[in-house]
C-alpha cells in the first residue's frame, strides 16, 4: 500500500522527487478541493522551501508532506484561525512542540485543514470556511473537528494528515471516512510552550492513518517524556520492542450507548462481525454492561468545555483587548462561553474528580480484560444539511446571557444532543486519559463506513496495534477505494 512510509522510503531512496510530489498534489488539490472544502489554507513554496533548504530531518517520514489542523497546530508563518472569524488573517509566529517533532521525525507541515469554530463540533463547519465534504458521499460530512484532515485523507491527497482529539476528534472522523484513528494515552504526545494542559489533558494531538505501520510508527517516534509537560503518560510499555503479544486477548464489548441513546442496527452489525472475527482467531470476548455513569460524565465533560471556553475567552480579550460579543463567535460557542462563565470553580473541581473517579473504574476493568470494545459511532456520518440544532434551541443560544447556570447546562445538552446520539463512545477515553483506536472494518448497505473502536490500559497502545494489526492482516480492513486500489 502507498502509505506514508512508503513515500518516504521513495523520498530518500531518491525514487522519486519530493518537489514534483508537492507540485503533483497541488494539482489533485485544485481538482479535489472545490468539492471536498479540506484544506482552507495553502502554501506549496514553503513546503519546497523547507526542504530544499535541507532542514528536513532523516527521520522515518523524511520529506513526507504533512497536511496540519486549523486548530491547535502551529507553524510559524502559517495561518491559525480556529476556525473563528476573530482570527480570520491570524498567523502563528513559533512553531508549536508538536509540529516541532513531526519536522524532526521527516514530516514537511504543507497546508491547513478544515476545523468547527475552536473544535466543538464532531462535524467540520465553520461559518468562516463552510463545511468539509466526505469523500465517500459528497453529501455527508467527513466529521470533526478533524474533518478537513479526514477528507484530505481518504481523498487520497495525503496519507497521513495531523489531527487532533478532545471527545473523539480523531475517532469520529476516522469512523466516518474509513480511517484508522488513533487517540494516544493522556501525557503521551508533546505540548507546549503555548498550551499546557488542553482542556484539562482530555484533548490530545496525533493523525489521521491509513496503516497499521504508518500509525505505530508514528506514535513510537512522537512519544516522549517532557519534564515540564503537567501530564506523564505511564511507562507501562516503555520498552515495547521487548514486550511479547499476548497469544489470548481477553476482550470486553458492548453496543448500548452509554447515554442511553438508539444505536444503529449497523453500528451493531459492525460489532457483531468482529467479535465474530476475534473469536475464530482464539481470543476470549465477553459482553458487559457499560462500566461507568455516562450521562454523568457528559455532564462533566460539558461543564469542562463551558469552563475552558470562559478562560480562554478571557485571554483572548487581553490579547484583543477589549470585551468579546455574541457577534465574534457562532452560537453554539456563544452558549458554552456563558455557561461556562456563570459555573462555580467548586462544581469544575467536582468535575474533574468524576474523571479520575472514572479513570479508577476504568483501570480496574482493564485488570479483568485486555480491552474494550464498542462502536466508534451510533450512526453513518450525518449529511451536510442535517439539522442537529432546532430553531427553538438556536433561539435560545441567542439569549444564554439571560439565563441561569442550571438553564445553561439544559440548553448546551439539548444543543448537543443529536450530534451526542450519533457519537456517545468517543468522550469516555479523553475523560479518563486512555488510549483508544478507531477502526475501518464496516460498510453499511448504504455504501458508508463506520468504524470499531477499542479501549485499552493508560500506556498499552501496543494492545490497540496487536488488534489493529490482526484485522489488517487479515484483509478486515474496508478503508477508502484508492488505498484498496493502491
Amino acid at each position: 500500500m502507498k502509505d506514508g512510509l512508503y513515500y518516504a522510503s521513495q523520498f530518500k531512496e531518491k525514487k522519486m522527487s519530493v518537489t514534483e510530489w508537492i507540485d503533483d498534489r497541488e494539482q489533485k488539490l485544485k481538482q479535489l478541493n472545490p468539492k471536498l472544502n479540506a484544506f482552507v489554507d495553502w502554501d506549496a513554496s514553503a513546503a519546497k522551501r523547507q526542504y530544499e533548504s535541507m532542514e528536513v530531518s532523516k527521520g522515518p517520514f523524511y520529506g513526507l508532506p504533512i497536511p496540519l489542523k486549523m486548530l491547535g497546530q502551529d507553524k510559524a508563518g502559517m495561518k491559525s484561525t480556529s476556525g473563528s472569524r476573530l482570527f480570520t488573517e491570524n498567523r502563528s509566529v513559533s512553531t508549536d512542540n508538536f509540529v516541532k517533532k513531526l519536522e524532526n521525525i521527516g514530516f514537511i507541515p504543507l497546508g491547513k485543514t478544515n476545523a468547527p469554530e475552536f473544535g466543538f463540533k464532531n462535524i467540520s463547519d465553520p461559518m468562516i470556511y463552510g463545511p468539509s465534504r466526505n469523500p465517500w458521499n459528497l453529501a455527508h460530512s467527513p466529521g470533526g473537528s478533524s474533518g478537513g484532515a479526514a477528507a484530505a485523507v481518504a481523498s487520497g491527497l495525503f496519507p497521513i494528515a495531523g489531527a487532533s482529539d478532545g471527545g473523539g476528534s480523531i475517532r469520529i472522523p476516522a469512523s466516518f471516512s474509513g480511517l484508522i484513528g488513533l487517540k494516544p494515552t493522556r501525557g503521551s504526545m508533546p505540548v507546549g510552550p503555548n498550551g499546557w494542559r488542553g482542556w484539562q489533558g482530555a484533548s490530545i494531538d496525533f493523525a489521521l492513518t491509513v496503516s497499521m505501520r504508518d500509525t505505530e510508527t508514528l506514535f513510537y517516534h512522537l512519544r516522549g517524556t517532557e519534564p515540564e509537560a503537567p501530564y506523564q503518560a505511564p511507562k507501562s510499555e516503555w520498552n515495547h520492542h521487548k514486550m511479547a503479544e499476548k497469544k489470548i486477548l481477553k476482550i470486553a464489548f458492548l453496543t448500548e450507548s452509554p447515554v442511553g441513546t438508539s444505536v444503529s442496527n449497523e453500528a451493531k452489525k459492525a460489532i457483531r462481525h468482529a467479535t465474530e472475527f476475534l473469536v475464530k482467531q482464539g481470543h476470549e470476548v465477553t459482553e458487559i454492561s457499560y462500566p461507568v455513569n455516562g450521562r454523568q460524565l457528559i455532564d462533566s465533560y460539558y461543564l469542562m468545555n463551558g469552563a475552558e471556553t470562559a478562560a480562554m475567552f478571557a485571554s483572548i480579550q487581553h490579547e484583543i483587548k477589549r470585551p468579546v460579543t455574541k457577534v465574534d463567535m457562532e452560537l453554539m460557542t456563544w452558549g458554552i462561553y456563558q455557561y461556562g462563565l456563570k459555573l462555580p470553580a467548586s462544581d469544575y473541581v467536582r468535575s474533574l474528580q468524576l474523571w479520575d473517579q472514572a479513570a479508577f473504574k476504568m483501570e480496574q476493568l482493564f485488570k479483568e480484560y485486555d480491552l474494550f470494545l464498542t462502536p466508534t459511532a451510533a450512526d453513518i456520518a450525518p449529511e451536510i444539511d442535517a439539522e442537529l440544532q432546532s430553531e427553538q434551541i438556536r433561539k435560545s443560544l441567542a439569549q444564554a446571557e439571560t439565563q441561569s447556570t442550571s438553564q445553561l447546562q439544559d440548553l448546551v445538552y439539548a444543543m448537543f444532543e443529536k450530534s451526542l446520539t450519533i457519537t456517545p463512545y468517543t468522550q469516555l477515553a479523553n475523560l479518563t486519559g486512555q488510549p483508544a483506536i478507531s477502526l475501518p472494518t464496516h460498510i453499511t448497505d448504504s455504501g458508508l463506513p463506520i468504524g470499531i473502536q477499542f479501549m485499552a490500559s493508560k500506556g498499552r497502545e501496543d494492545l490497540l496495534f496487536q488488534v489493529g494489526k490482526l484485522f489488517e492482516q487479515e484483509q478486515q480492513f474496508l478503508l477508502p477505494e484508492i488505498y484498496r486500489e493502491l
